[in-house]
């Protein structure tokens, strides 16, 4: 497969018009997250993370018969469990206006140091949306979009349901590890089912319900938020020491936000003390009940997943099929709270 750049490719900043930036903001020569005093408030490991561009797409249409892209990036993620095509690869999809469509993935070399180049063909030329999945464990400074130089470009059309994204928060499966490509992260699988932006909030090995991390995501203007962090809690006495708190604080700025609680998939083998922490979480999200809120969702991790049926890696982090069990779990859940 040639996947190398063509000679009549002209390139295009996509920090410029018409393109448009979603999941990822640029700021102090990369793209991020968080805001870096917010992150740096959380944890040394998280302000790591928050410059991981899992969740960052950009969007913009053309008649182009190929897409290329050549990004800068001061990161990359390489884990022997983890496809270098999920890890530190962009993927694309097109759109005619009945939903987006997998075309291919830009596949980074072995190799890569500080970026890479790639193209993806798309057949015939004719106008199509496209949108650009960032990677999901690397750094990136800068992205260029390139396309036929007699082709034209232009701004996509406004798709996404809600001028709000769906927020997600939580370990680093939430982050997308280890899908095969950033469109595989159930985050990703999830929003593009709903037509909704999103905000992946997933920081590997990190999430620990913070209340610098609270405060941060009680303030975003959101349509929903999804929180599953407790894989990543120390131990179930930490995970009930923040796992409240966390909600009361999202709750009390954000009275009539919906808030799914899930619990981890992980097997029970990999994880210590998994019904116990499955407990508190249900503790949450039954005082909640109690107190009258009724806009508020609990997902039982546990049920996900079968041992049995290639959903994980190793016990832990899904494959392309367990994000897809994730995403079959959450998307009805969401439908019905945003009224799909």
């Amino acid at each position: 497969m040639d996947i190398t750049v063509k000679e009549n490719t002209a390139f295009y900043n996509i920090r410029q018009e018409p393109f448009k930036i979603y999941g990822v903001f640029f700021d102090e020569g990369c793209f991020r997250r968080l805001p870096k005093t917010v992150a740096e408030s959380v944890s040394g490991s998280v302000a790591h993370l928050a410059c991981n561009t899992a969740g960052g797409r950009v969007r913009f249409r053309t008649d182009s018969p190929y897409v290329s892209v050549s990004a800068k990036m001061w990161a990359v993620g390489k884990m022997a469990h983890f496809p270098l095509t999920g890890s530190a690869g962009f993927d694309i999809y097109s759109d005619n206006g009945e939903g987006e469509v997998f075309e291919g993935t830009f596949i980074p070399p072995w190799d890569i140091e500080g970026g890479y180049e790639a193209r993806v063909d798309l057949g015939e030329r004719r106008s199509r949306d496209i949108t650009v999945n960032f990677p999901l464990y690397s750094g990136v400074n800068e992205v260029s979009i390139g396309i036929d130089k007699d082709c034209g470009i232009s701004a996509a059309a406004d798709r996404y349901r809600f001028d709000k994204p769906i927020v997600f928060y939580g370990s680093s499966i939430t982050q997308g590890g280890v899908a095969s490509r950033p469109g595989n992260a159930y985050t990703a699988i999830t929003s593009r089912r709903l037509c909704c932006d999103h905000i992946n909030l997933g920081f590997s090995g990190s999430a620990r319900g913070e209340s610098e991390i609270a405060e941060y995501i009680a303030g975003l203007d959101m349509k929903a938020f999804v929180y599953d962090y407790d894989h990543n809690a120390p131990n179930a006495d930490h995970l009930a020491a923040t796992h409240k708190p966390m909600f009361d604080r999202i709750r009390e700025k954000n009275p009539d936000l919906p808030i799914v609680m899930m619990s981890t998939t992980t097997m029970d083998k990999i994880i210590k003390e998994r019904d116990r922490r499955r407990e508190i979480i249900l503790d949450t999200y039954n005082s909640a009940l109690a107190a009258g809120d009724k806009n508020v969702y609990f997902i039982d991790g546990s049920e996900i997943f079968k041992t049995d049926d290639g959903s994980t890696v190793e016990g832990c982090h899904p494959t392309d099929g367990g994000f897809l069990h994730m995403a079959d779990a959450l998307t009805p859940v969401l439908k019905k709270i945003l009224g799909i």
